[in-house]
């Protein structure tokens, strides 16, 4: 009687063998502990016992009457609208630009394949505490050493931002190619020299959509921090709030919503040419 053949066992490319050997489980230990202890968090704090949706129906009709009275739009002042809303987007390009300048220096040192593990570790704390505190935080920590007005809103979108971008530009620095610095590194190029020539040209995409990005969030942020004083629409937003002119506020949101539409429809033109 002949033997049974053997079942062929599939043939895969060398390259399929290493993304293979490459890939990593999804369920890892560290995962396993990290959903562990999301759950106890819930639990623990109580939220999964009060997610209450009866509570929500309940005051759907009481959200509807509110909503009622924001139509229709009171667009009487919108000159004094639009030139708030042009002060809150000067606020989100200033700080954006502040921490962009900021975020470049401490990305590099923060990246593992560019400087060793005793000047990355700091640096990465120190990026960790600047985005872990709001933006709202750091606008009353400034409101109270600049005073009111638009400036400590731009220190407070400039500090949380040059976290936030040197987190992401450093993680852009460590998934390059090592091939062109090592190229650069066979001349004889300093380490400067490297960075300029080998590492920045390849992340120069990312960093450009990264902080294009930031700033149609720091837009957004500015609009908010006018609540505690700190410059930009958010302060005709916030009086008109606490005194019921709900049209007004309905005229506002309508022109913060078509200034972050034209934002993005800018952004993403120059994120498609860069990327």
């Amino acid at each position: 009687m002949p033997p049974t053949a053997a079942v062929d066992s599939p043939t895969y490319s060398p390259e399929v063998h290493r993304v293979l050997s490459q890939s990593k489980p999804v369920w890892t230990p560290w995962t396993i502990l990290g959903v562990i202890v999301t759950l106890g968090i819930l639990v623990y704090s109580g939220m999964v016992s009060d997610l209450s949706f009866v509570e929500l129906f309940e005051g759907i009709g009481s959200m509807a009457n509110l909503i009622s009275k924001f139509f229709p739009p009171d667009f009487t002042r919108w000159v004094n609208y639009f030139a708030a809303t042009i002060e809150t987007i000067a606020m989100g390009i200033w700080g954006t630009l502040l921490a962009v300048i900021v975020a470049i220096p401490l990305s590099i040192l923060a990246s593992q394949n560019i400087c060793p593990n005793w000047i990355v570790f700091p640096v990465r704390r120190l990026l960790d505490a600047m985005r872990a505190i709001n933006e709202l935080v750091f606008a009353l920590i400034f409101i109270v050493a600049v005073g009111l007005g638009p400036f400590a809103g731009v220190l407070a979108l400039f500090v949380h931002t040059a976290g936030t971008l040197g987190k992401l530009f450093s993680e852009a620095i460590e998934s390059i190619e090592p091939g062109p610095v090592e190229g650069i590194r066979a001349t004889g190029a300093s380490k400067v020299q490297e960075v300029i020539f080998g590492v920045i040209p390849q992340v120069i995409p990312l960093w450009t959509s990264y902080t294009l990005y930031r700033f149609e969030a720091n837009v957004r942020s500015a609009s908010v921090l006018g609540i505690v004083g700190a410059g930009g629409i958010g302060v005709t937003l916030y009086q008109n709030f606490r005194s019921f002119n709900y049209q007004n506020v309905c005229a506002i949101l309508i022109i913060l919503v078509v200034t972050v539409s034209v934002i993005d429809t800018i952004s993403a033109r120059i994120r498609n040419h860069f990327v």
